[in-house]
């Protein structure tokens, strides 16, 4: 019972980490060493506790396809939307599409069924996202402009995590949970890393602030909490462990407010209350 709200809290701090980090380190860069890192850790893992491994190209396959998805396309593009100019809060925003894009596409491929008060729950959670997202950016002064690099970048990553979790629902529920895991970081490193070398200059500044935010997110985001999104997914529809991610957003403004000191007014705690009722009338049996 605890295992959704534990992924939850785990999520959220991707943000915070990577905020952490990336003043010091291009964002495809970043991506490609917490890649590898994970991959091996993850791999050596598998090999002391003797986890079984895919034994089949086409399990091989489905694995790699995942990979690309919900760890190369969904980072690479929340970073590429930030680096170029997109607020966080209107990237939290739009990849929270992700529950009701989701709760479509798999009534529709995976034949789960998506009930009224789902659907309640749903909408309530995208309600509440919006007036946290809005009541912070209220609060910013000279909005930038979003250019047309970081909205590709942010369609790409909802899309991304949309088809990869589903992807994931219909072929990985067999897939073994740490070397499957230690694969598919693999193959989203094989995405990321190239594209490092050919637009990034490789520029790393190694300060303690990034030295734990790369600690963290590869411990505790793309261990732990992917881990337990895998684990989510095997045991529950698409659209509950999506809507989940309705709770991010808030998750991350309070942490934000006691790490950062930034602004959490009366319309950020109601939009929490409302994404808070929303995820209870989707994940509540």
């Amino acid at each position: 019972m605890l295992t959704p709200w534990a992924f939850v809290l785990l999520w959220s701090t991707g943000f915070i980490g990577a905020r952490l980090g990336l003043p010091y380190i291009e964002p495809f860069t970043f991506l490609g060493i917490r890649f590898a890192i994970v991959s091996t850790l993850l791999a050596g893992l598998a090999l002391v506790l003797r986890s079984p491994w895919p034994r089949s190209w086409v399990a091989l396959g489905h694995i790699a396809i995942a990979g690309l998805l919900l760890h190369g396309g969904y980072l690479g593009g929340v970073f590429v939307a930030i680096d170029n100019g997109m607020p966080a809060g209107i990237s939290a925003l739009i990849v929270s599409l992700q529950p009701i894009l989701t709760a479509v596409i798999a009534q529709t491929l995976l034949g789960e069924r998506v009930g009224g008060r789902q659907w309640l729950g749903l909408g309530l959670g995208l309600l509440g996202v919006s007036l946290v997202v809005s009541e912070k950016l209220l609060l910013v002064e000279g909005m930038p402009s979003i250019t047309t690099i970081s909205l590709i970048g942010i369609t790409t990553a909802l899309f991304s995590t949309t088809f990869g979790t589903i992807y994931q629902k219909r072929f990985g529920g067999r897939m073994p949970l740490i070397s499957g895991t230690a694969l598919q970081y693999v193959a989203a490193g094989m995405l990321i890393i190239p594209l490092a070398l050919l637009t990034e200059s490789g520029t790393i500044m190694w300060t303690g602030e990034l030295l734990f935010s790369l600690f963290w997110l590869v411990f505790v985001l793309s261990i732990g909490a992917i881990l337990l999104l895998m684990l989510l997914l095997r045991l529950n529809s698409t659209a509950r462990v999506a809507s989940l991610f309705y709770l991010v957003p808030p998750s991350t403004a309070l942490q934000a407010y006691f790490i950062f000191g930034e602004a959490l007014g009366p319309l950020a705690l109601l939009g929490m209350l409302v994404a808070s009722l929303g995820v209870a009338l989707v994940v509540v049996q």
